[in-house]
């Protein structure tokens, strides 16, 4: 009887393992849109409307990169180190530079919180609201409305 029971129970297991009920999508049917498109004089142009150069970068009207960021010229001169003092194994020093410091102004304004701009208002110093009047719940609808 126990013999029965534990063949049916292998023989139903065999049975949902050969069994998939998800779906599989069938990406050959259903291709995705090209990210840019051809003009017929040849240019190709972006989902966005931006011209394309022969590379597949964004330019303007002059033909010039647009977004494009030059590292080395961004960053020459620039002293600051994001690991500046710690200890580079590899060279067997510590890393030369600074830590960047916050640009002029980071600590004032709006963002900057109570700590470093103690003349925000606090809840207690906001002056109180008028209740709206009329109350949206007490008007009338306007005619036709139902």
């Amino acid at each position: 009887m126990v013999a029965r029971k534990l063949v049916a129970a292998m023989v139903g297991g065999l049975a949902l393992a050969g069994c998939d009920p998800l779906p599989k999508p069938l990406y050959t049917e259903v291709a995705p849109p090209a990210s840019f498109r051809t003009e017929p004089d040849g240019t190709r142009v972006d989902n966005e409307g931006y011209l394309l150069d022969s590379q597949g970068y964004r330019v303007n009207k002059r033909g010039e990169r647009i977004g494009m960021v030059d590292v080395q010229a961004k960053t020459a001169g620039d002293k600051s180190n994001a690991v500046a003092g710690y200890w580079i194994s590899t060279t067997g020093t510590r890393a030369p530079g600074s830590v960047a410091t916050p640009s002029e102004g980071a600590g004032t304004g709006g963002g900057a919180g109570s700590i470093m701009n103690p003349n925000l208002p606090t809840p207690a110093t906001m002056p109180q609201q008028a209740p709206i009047s009329p109350s949206p719940g007490t008007t009338a609808p306007p005619a036709g409305y139902r």
